[in-house]
């Protein structure tokens, strides 16, 4: 199948993760997906939500956003209109991921929140937001780690995201958003270091796609992941 971009089916767009972009948050990541740039930062509190308190564990959550101009048109910010469906779905999907790779006993007493910022998007800004916000995570946690203010080392795995879609009839790696809007099946995977599963977004856009079909979606999205995870241990040298 030929791309427009001119990449194989197997191919992920040109990924760039630069870390520490942000003075101030614990941790940050600016992470490039191709022309999808979200920049990611992770912020400690000493306090957790009252639902969390006295459990003897900590919380990590989220935050989504896309900047006015990140879309090819101009849209109105959040914080006017208020927050819409898909922002919170989003949000909520990356604080469940970045937790499944967390011992959130380990950081008792204390939340993380993760901002995750589009400031340019090409497709695939959750799963980018997702893969980046675990770099900024585990630098906070890193940096918590290293000032003493807890014991343990609270990452358990390292968690990465990829879109797979069926576009035109073939199976093919990280959408953008020229095949997203095309794509007969659209698929986003989180999974872990161990190729383990932590959620999967499948749907069929235009037509019905099979078992096998998914298989292979799957087969596809843990190659993606290898490669993304190999890249965010390079990034915060591990």
């Amino acid at each position: 199948m030929a791309r427009s971009s001119g990449r194989l089916p197997t191919q992920l767009r040109k990924i760039q993760m630069q870390i520490n972009v942000n003075k101030h948050a614990e941790g940050s990541c600016l992470i490039k997906c191709g022309d999808t740039h979200v920049m990611c930062t992770a912020t400690v509190e000493d306090k957790v939500p009252r639902w969390v308190k006295d459990t003897g564990a900590g919380w990590v959550t989220a935050e989504y956003g896309m900047l006015p101009r990140s879309t090819s048109s101009r849209m109105d910010r959040e914080s006017k209109k208020g927050q819409v469906g898909r922002t919170h779905e989003i949000q909520r999907l990356i604080g469940r991921s970045l937790r499944a790779g967390m011992d959130l006993k380990a950081i008792d007493g204390f939340q993380i929140k993760i901002d995750c910022d589009v400031i340019q998007a090409d497709g695939g800004t959750r799963t980018a937001s997702i893969t980046g916000g675990f770099v900024a995570l585990y630098l906070a946690c890193q940096k918590l780690h290293q000032e003493g203010r807890i014991k343990h080392f609270p990452i358990k795995d390292f968690i990465a995201a990829i879109s797979c879609g069926i576009v035109n009839g073939h199976v093919v790696l990280d959408l953008d958003y020229e095949e997203d809007s095309i794509a007969g099946t659209d698929a986003n995977f989180v999974m872990n270091a161990k190729g383990q599963l932590i959620e999967i977004q499948g749907t069929a856009e235009h037509a019905p796609f099979s078992p096998a079909e998914l298989q292979e979606l799957l087969s596809l999205a843990q190659s993606g992941v290898d490669e993304l995870i190999a890249l965010q241990k390079k990034a915060v040298g591990k």
